[in-house]
């Protein structure tokens, strides 16, 4: 079983972006005191007493409310309810029980869900006030009486939400298994693919484009290496979404993207590169994912020598904007290349976490300087004084110069072209942090 699943959810401004950030052990989820802040799910990785599992920050519930945005965060908070395997429900001592807590709390007990019930904003150490005994009244348990902001009870809700998780639950820590989402547009090939990495019927596989809902979490190892593939439901146009359900998928389809390590961006090789296929794919170099594109089918077109270059040719017009990711053209039907997508996986995953010392990186920067001098305005030259590595997946440089409005595109397209002549980078992009270094 995949690792557990913890929703928060509650109406509008009781805490639950704190209580995330504080159980997440950073700051995530925007915290303002205003209602309706976070509108769509977020996802972090938490643990607790070496059981981990994956919470869910939500936007407030209000049951009643027609206005058009928090309808959608209602849908959204719906959603999160139904995967989650406990649901920490959140409500505010200062406000009492309201109609809205009421609402949510029948929801929950509707769902058939394991709930934690919240009672927030009780500040003090010791007993707690009167008002806190009423929360008694929603008829899920015991409440435990917490303060997002200062961290007190939060220890106690955790052990209460462990207590809670599926006896066959994957609790433990796997640092070495790689994440890959297998995305793009409907009937493109997804679940044949990872029916045939995997050998077996897993998911359901059919010609009628949109079977996939939900995305579906599968394990796999092969000699040694660990894979957890997420198979997603194809993300259509927008107005092409007409049902509720779908709506859901491509929502699904997006928190994938979010949870994975190394996207595999299916294209069918019968229908070439669509707008869609390179909006799915933008999403994924958005949000800084390794990317490998897979034009699937391949084994259904007519070839002949310059059949495969020219199609290449094609599918680097269409996704300019992402010249690092790998092109393999693989037949999920019979096989072809499969293998070498797996080995694909796990080269662009490796550059996705690769770091360089600070030594190597300036070399590359100051031999770089010497073949191509910095950009100039008005008598002043751009300086860059040195580089280092802030962090991993993706590959996160900075760059300390003394004016930071000298550092054109160009130019940073020129080092980026640098770094990854000397250093590889394959299927991942690249951020940049220009800064200016203080004069003092």
């Amino acid at each position: 079983m995949s690792k557990p699943l913890v929703a928060i959810v509650g109406r509008p401004n009781v805490g639950k972006s704190t209580l995330f950030n504080k159980i997440a052990g950073r700051r995530i989820s925007i915290v303002e005191d205003t209602p309706g802040v976070t509108r769509d799910r977020i996802y972090a990785d938490a643990q607790w007493l070496n059981k981990n599992f994956t919470l869910i920050d939500t936007g407030g519930i209000e049951p009643a409310s027609k206005d058009e945005i928090l309808v959608q965060m209602r849908r959204q908070a719906s959603l999160a309810i139904e995967t989650a395997d406990v649901v920490i429900l959140m409500t505010n001592v200062k406000d009492g029980v309201t109609a809205s807590d009421k609402d949510v709390a029948a929801m929950l007990l509707k769902a058939g869900k394991k709930v934690v019930l919240a009672v927030n904003k009780v500040d003090n150490i010791g007993e707690p006030p009167m008002e806190f005994y009423e929360f008694y009244n929603l008829g899920l348990g015991d409440p435990i009486a917490i303060s997002s902001t200062h961290g007190l009870g939060v220890g106690d809700l955790l052990d209460a939400v462990c207590g809670q998780f599926p006896e066959d639950a994957d609790t433990k820590e796997d640092e070495d298994v790689i994440k890959v989402a297998v995305i793009g547009r409907p009937n493109a090939g997804k679940s044949s693919l990872i029916n045939k990495i995997l050998g077996e019927e897993r998911v359901i596989v059919s010609s009628v484009a949109g079977t996939t809902r939900d995305a579906i979490d599968t394990r796999f190892e092969k000699n040694g290496d660990k894979y957890l593939f997420i198979d997603t439901a194809g993300m259509r146009k927008r107005g092409k979404i007409d049902e509720t359900v779908e709506r859901y998928s491509v929502v699904r389809s997006l928190a994938a993207v979010d949870r994975s390590d190394v996207c595999v961006i299916m294209l069918d090789a019968n229908e070439g590169v669509t707008e869609q296929d390179t909006k799915i794919a933008g999403y994924a170099h958005e949000q800084g994912k390794a990317c490998i594109l897979a034009v699937n089918k391949w084994d259904s077109i007519e070839k002949d020598s310059k059949t495969m270059n020219s199609f290449r040719e094609k599918v680097k017009e269409g996704f300019a904007f992402m010249q690092y990711a790998p092109i393999l053209f693989i037949s999920a039907l019979t096989g072809q290349r499969v293998d070498s997508l797996l080995e694909e996986i796990k080269l662009v995953d490796s550059q996705h976490k690769r770091r360089i010392t600070t030594g190597m990186l300036n070399d590359v920067i100051n031999e770089a300087i010497q073949k191509q001098q910095p950009p100039s305005d008005k008598g002043k030259r751009l300086k860059i004084y040195y580089g280092t590595q802030a962090s991993v997946a993706p590959p996160t440089f900075v760059f300390f110069v003394n004016i930071k409005d000298l550092f054109h595109y160009s130019y940073l397209r020129y080092m980026e072209n640098q770094l990854r002549e000397a250093f590889g980078f394959e299927g991942t992009p690249i951020h940049f942090i220009i800064r200016e270094k203080n004069k003092d």
